[in-house]
């Protein structure tokens, strides 16, 4: 009697956190404004954001590109490797491509990389002197005002994550004057991360504990795009990654915590 009663509570809050997901506000920010409604929001925002392998914009980030795009922001991806790590990268590479098309990212402003000192695996160690630099082109290029990356753990603690972090962090401290802003992905502790569409709840209240408008909790206007972008990546479509789609909270909501003080490894 008790775990049935255990069982069903568990699949009520599910349901109801799943229905907020759906058919509530996309944005629960720490302060009364949401994400990117300041002054400077009138003007639409030039966003670059940076990964390190192809699927981590459909794994990871799905809930901040959907705002983004949903809010006429001009998105531009920067994909650091072909994530050749099993010997697929072409396939990967086009993969990429397709998920970012049903993303509705303009191919024009996704670009993938393939650099000689950037190749996907573990143990992989990438100079964050050449990440910042690279980016820093990128920003250049596209007139970027805002950067959105991982935090210095990445979600899944992949090397190749938490360097694309520390050479964000680079290009912050090689800069002199900050005409750029970045904002990290904040990773979550393993029961969180997968609590799939429930772990909203501790995301927004977690989020009303900062009143500087340093910390945005922004949930997924469309988790089934997501899926559909996910599915993209057929090389990698396999029945873990299906699972982790679906109990991932990172499907459901992103929290973005603005780069302050830059830190370095």
């Amino acid at each position: 009697m008790g775990w049935s009663f255990v069982v069903v509570s568990l699949i009520v809050l599910w349901i109801a956190s799943l229905w907020k997901v759906l058919f509530s506000s996309s944005s629960t920010s720490s302060s009364k404004t949401s994400f990117l409604s300041d002054d400077r929001a009138l003007s639409k925002r030039n966003v670059l954001l940076v990964v390190a392998h192809p699927d981590d914009e459909s794994m990871f980030f799905s809930p901040t590109i959907n705002y983004l795009i949903s809010r006429g922001h001009n998105l531009y991806i920067l994909c650091f490797s072909i994530g050749n790590a099993d010997g697929m990268g072409n396939t990967r590479k086009d993969e990429f491509y397709q998920a970012c098309a049903v993303l509705k990212v303009p191919l024009q402003q996704v670009k993938v990389l393939d650099h000689p000192d950037l190749q996907d695996g573990f143990g992989k160690v990438w100079d964050h002197e050449l990440l910042a630099k690279i980016i820093e082109e990128e920003v250049s290029s596209h007139g970027i005002d805002m950067i959105i990356t991982f935090d210095n753990y990445g979600v899944s603690g992949h090397c190749n994550h938490r360097d694309v972090h520390y050479g964000v962090c680079q290009l912050l401290h090689n800069v002199s004057e900050r005409s750029v802003e970045a904002w990290e992905l904040i990773s979550t502790c393993i029961l969180r991360k997968y609590s799939g569409p429930v772990d909203i709840w501790l995301s927004m209240l977690l989020s009303l504990r900062y009143t500087d408008g340093m910390t945005h909790c922004l949930l997924n206007e469309h988790p089934r795009k997501s899926f559909h972008a996910m599915a993209e990546h057929s090389s990698q479509w396999v029945w873990f990654r299906k699972l982790f789609v679906s109990f991932s909270s990172y499907t459901y909501v992103n929290t973005l915590r603005k780069v302050e003080e830059v830190k370095q490894s």
